[in-house]
C-alpha cells in the first residue's frame, strides 16, 4: 500500500470520525456539553474546541500557510464549534488527498516555542489524527461522567471495516 493511500485514508478517517462525534453530540443540550468535569479540558465543548484549534495549527504546518484566525470559545455557539471542526477536517482531507506521494514525503521544518523538528509531512498528519483520537477518547470519558453513554464505535479499524478498506 502506498504512502498516498495510507495518508488519504487517515485524513478521510479523521473527517469521518469528527462527523460521527458531531452527529452523536448534536442532540445533547448545551448544559451537558458545557458541564465541567475533571479532565485536561474540563468540558466536551472545551475539548472539541481544542481539537479544532490544534487541527488548524497542524493544517498550517502541513500546508505551509499562516494559521487561520479563530474566535475564542466564549464567542462561539455549539453549532459554530461543530461546523468549525468539520470545516477544518474537510479542509485537511481535501489538502491531503490533493498531494502526491512525493509531497507527502517532503520534510517540513517546525520551529515554535514548544519544540523544533523537521519531519515528513505525512508524520504531521499522523500527529493531528492521533491527537484528535486522544482527545475524542477524553470526550467519551467526560460523557460517561455526565451520563452520556451512547457513543458509537469510532475506532480506526471499525472505520476501515465500515468503509470497506483492506
Amino acid at each position: 500500500m502506498s504512502l498516498k493511500t495510507i495518508m488519504s485514508n487517515y485524513a478521510n478517517y479523521n473527517l469521518w470520525v469528527n462527523q460521527q462525534f458531531v452527529n452523536w453530540l448534536s442532540p445533547k443540550s448545551d448544559d451537558l456539553l458545557n458541564a465541567e468535569v475533571a479532565s485536561s479540558y474540563s468540558s466536551i465543548m472545551k475539548t472539541l474546541d481544542h481539537i479544532w484549534a490544534t487541527e488548524e495549527y497542524w493544517f498550517s504546518v502541513i500546508s505551509e500557510t499562516a494559521p487561520a484566525e479563530k474566535k475564542e470559545l466564549s464567542e462561539l455557539s455549539t453549532d459554530d464549534v461543530f461546523a468549525g471542526l468539520l470545516n477544518s477536517s474537510q479542509k485537511l482531507t481535501d489538502f491531503i488527498n490533493s498531494l502526491s506521494e512525493e509531497a507527502l514525503a517532503k520534510e517540513v521544518k517546525i520551529s515554535n516555542p514548544w519544540f523544533e523538528c523537521e519531519l515528513p509531512l505525512s508524520e504531521y498528519l499522523l500527529q493531528v489524527v492521533n491527537h484528535g483520537t486522544y482527545h475524542r477518547g477524553q470526550i467519551v470519558t467526560i460523557g460517561r461522567n455526565i451520563d452520556i453513554t451512547d457513543a458509537s464505535n469510532t475506532d480506526y479499524n471499525f472505520y476501515n471495516v465500515v468503509k470497506g478498506q483492506k
